[in-house]
């Protein structure tokens, strides 16, 4: 492929070496190349970087980044030894505080340049933990390179296929490491091959860690095929023998037999203890099971929610909407202090767990409805005072939002975890009578690219 020179034309497969003067959500460097805008994913501002073009259109170009050849002068060297290797963490060579003020500055970019204007931006608080602070991880099985030995860990960076062992993973604590040698070293001495993605052939698919921040409880949960029935006797007594900093409560075997590349369950099995974990989030308890969705780091939960009780403002004797309400988590913590609280959530074991942690709390004024939010919405008799929403990644759909709209809500406050469909949704709000007020990012994720914005939303 012959390298670009400046009096050609830029082509698909050239090599180019640039420099990115900037970076927009999410994690799009942009270059300047002959003239023409280069779109290269996972780089930082002040790099230069030898890239590979992979599209080309009239207005602008995309690359993928071959070598970092010259780091920004603020990077500094990075703590996890699997830095650059694996496909996470693409902001470690940043300090901490230059990563959350990157993400607050991209938020409120891409809300300016929405049109959102005249609000109060309130920053962006810092998670509690910088490192170590997720309470979940799904390692994958699989090899490092084509027919090589076992590994057990997170997708090579940039590859659909190749695994890497990450057992000095820095964002999560060290028991992951350890429960994570000793399954890879146990089905390496078995010789049980792993699921392979193309054929749809082998037996080991994931290994999914759970580990409550609060109480230290340890969930492990294996997710195979059916290719081959396994006697895992002894695979769960070693975990058990592991010298935790915190404690095993349960060790799950999870049949999967789905052709995506997802953890699901077909079927499940508890071959020792229980099957959910006990967490602490603002003086309430949450059972979380194998496949609830709870925030991936529970200290910062407790922050992103006392921002969203914040934001609510004065809830005595109010009717609040949680909508999207998933385990019941906001519900729940807004339900000690309001009237009564409706959730709505289109997982069905997400809804059965927000019903079960709200008597588990001893709280009798939440109710939680299973189904999709644009039907729902209709069924509704009560009028709220406050809209909570914390919809998926997309944002609320196009017909919901309208009928959210319809409530007239004096109050809505809004959960966001992709500030791009934040700005799209908020677009509407306003267009409908609803002014932005506040808005207060808070990071979730370190040494990712990921933030949490909360807004408040009020009717003019």
């Amino acid at each position: 492929m012959a390298a670009f020179k400046e009096e050609e034309t830029l082509k698909k497969h050239d090599i180019i070496e640039t420099v990115i003067e900037d970076v927009h959500f999410p994690n799009r460097g942009i270059a300047r190349v002959d003239g023409k805008e280069v779109i290269i994913k996972n780089a930082i501002k002040g790099q230069r970087v030898k890239a590979r073009v992979v599209k080309n259109k009239k207005d602008r170009a995309e690359a993928s980044i071959i070598e970092v050849l010259e780091r920004a002068p603020y990077e500094t060297e990075p703590i996890c030894p699997h830095f650059g290797v694996c496909g996470g963490c693409s902001y470690q060579t940043l300090s901490y505080e230059h990563q959350i003020e990157l993400k607050a500055s991209q938020v409120k970019r891409l809300l300016d340049d929405a049109g959102i204007g005249e609000y109060e931006f309130l920053g962006i608080e810092r998670s509690p933990r910088e490192f170590q602070y997720r309470n979940k991880m799904e390692f994958s099985f699989g090899d490092v390179e084509r027919g090589g030995e076992l590994a057990l860990g997170l997708h090579r960076k940039g590859s659909f296929y190749e695994v890497v062992t990450v057992n000095g993973c820095q964002i999560v604590d060290d028991d992951f490491g350890k429960v994570l040698e000793v399954v890879l070293d146990y089905f390496r001495d078995k010789g049980i091959p792993f699921y392979k993605k193309k054929t749809h052939e082998g037996v080991l698919r994931h290994l999914v860690v759970r580990k409550a921040q609060r109480t230290g409880e340890l969930l492990v949960n294996l997710v195979t095929s059916s290719q081959m029935e396994l006697d895992l006797s002894s695979l769960v007594e070693r975990v058990r023998g592991i010298e935790l900093d915190g404690e095993l409560v349960g060790f799950l075997h999870t049949i999967n037999d789905s052709i995506s590349d997802v953890v699901k369950s077909d079927e499940t099995r508890v071959l020792f203890g229980r099957d959910y974990i006990l967490e602490e989030i603002l003086g309430l308890k949450f059972k979380i099971s194998a496949f609830s969705f709870f925030q991936t780091n529970s200290l910062g939960a407790e922050r992103l929610y006392s921002i969203v009780r914040d934001f609510a403002g004065e809830t005595r004797d109010k009717v609040i909407f949680d909508l999207y309400s998933g385990t019941g988590t906001i519900a729940q913590i807004m339900a000690p202090v309001a009237k009564k609280v409706i959730g709505i959530e289109i997982v069905e074991e997400a809804v059965e767990a927000a019903r079960e942690n709200a008597a588990l709390n001893g709280l009798t004024n939440c109710e939680f409805i299973a189904g999709d939010v644009l039907k729902k919405v209709e069924e509704l008799k009560n009028k709220p005072d406050i809209i909570i929403l914390d919809p998926p990644r997309d944002g609320i759909h196009p017909k919901a939002i309208g009928k959210i709209i319809s409530f007239d809500a004096p109050r809505i406050v809004y959960v966001s975890c992709k500030p791009t469909s934040l700005a799209r949704d908020l677009q509407v709000f306003v267009e409908r009578g609803y002014e932005v007020k506040k808005v207060k990012c808070m990071d979730m994720f370190p040494h990712t690219y990921h933030v949490e914005t909360v807004v408040l939303i009020e009717k003019k």
